[in-house]
């Protein structure tokens, strides 16, 4: 068996494209998630430390770039998921615990693009935000509490693992010299046999939509699924385009969700 969260982030490594690391830059700050008055700024707020919310997130790591796993460690509000590794690995950081934690700061940032993009749907007092309704802080935004939620959380990552590459095959399967190169990259990282295996299968495997979107589950679980999947492409050819429409609409998001998330991800909406 295998370390899902680990190998997200080893993927993100050994397969991240500017464009890849140009959109989380974008989501983690001020016009995004960085908002003061954002979701994830008022679960810092609520956690009483780092200064509040999460708009100074990327300028408090840029201090910390190789102290990024440290804070992690130790349970930093700032690095909550591991969006403090995630931080100091988008400007510039590097080190084995930031890779460690990097899979964990992916899906704290997927999580935080969710809570974001639907919280205006919600009515009454959730559409305050999880401060005011005192809503638990989401899993994948905080460390598994049982071996349920841990299950969860792995269960999750490998979620967002095939869609990026399902994502990937939009204009047709991967090539085998893509397929070496990623394969090749992961090995250099130290990922394990079963972990290669997995990722090769995914790249191998018959584009599947209906079985992505079949194990979505929740709302939440959707969006993260959407953001995951325009992480993994340029979306620069029709053929993705109509992957994504079809997704969205597979996964039964709304067109306003689907915008905040192109917003997020500085990432215009097909016409």
């Amino acid at each position: 068996m295998f370390n899902a969260r680990d190998l997200l982030g080893q993927v993100m490594q050994a397969g991240m494209t500017d464009t890849t690391a140009n959109r989380m830059r974008h989501a983690l700050g001020p016009s995004a998630l960085g908002r003061a008055d954002g979701p994830l700024g008022q679960i810092f707020e609520q956690g009483g430390g780092a200064g509040g919310a999460l708009g100074g997130l990327a300028g408090m790591a840029e201090g910390m770039l190789g102290d990024a796993g440290r804070s992690v460690q130790r349970g930093d509000p700032l690095a909550v998921g591991g969006l403090g590794a995630l931080a100091g690995a988008l400007l510039g950081g590097g080190g084995g615990a930031v890779k460690g934690a990097l899979g964990g700061g992916v899906l704290a940032l997927l999580g935080g693009l969710a809570m974001s993009a639907l919280r205006n749907q919600q009515s009454g007092a959730a559409a305050a935000g999880p401060a005011q309704a005192g809503q638990r802080v989401p899993l994948g935004l905080r460390e598994p509490q049982d071996a349920a939620e841990e299950e969860e959380l792995e269960r999750r990552a490998q979620l967002v693992l095939r869609a990026m590459i399902s994502a990937a095959k939009a204009d047709g399967q991967i090539d085998q010299r893509e397929m070496q190169r990623i394969v090749g990259k992961l090995e250099e990282g130290g990922a394990s046999d079963a972990a290669r295996a997995f990722v090769l299968e995914e790249m191998q495997r018959p584009a599947d939509l209906d079985r992505l979107i079949g194990a979505a589950g929740s709302p939440e679980v959707a969006v993260e699924l959407y953001a995951a999947s325009l992480l993994a492409i340029e979306v620069d050819t029709a053929a993705e385009r109509e992957y994504l429409r079809r997704l969205a609409q597979g996964l039964r998001l709304t067109p306003a969700t689907v915008r905040r998330v192109h917003q997020a991800l500085d990432v215009p909406v097909a016409a």
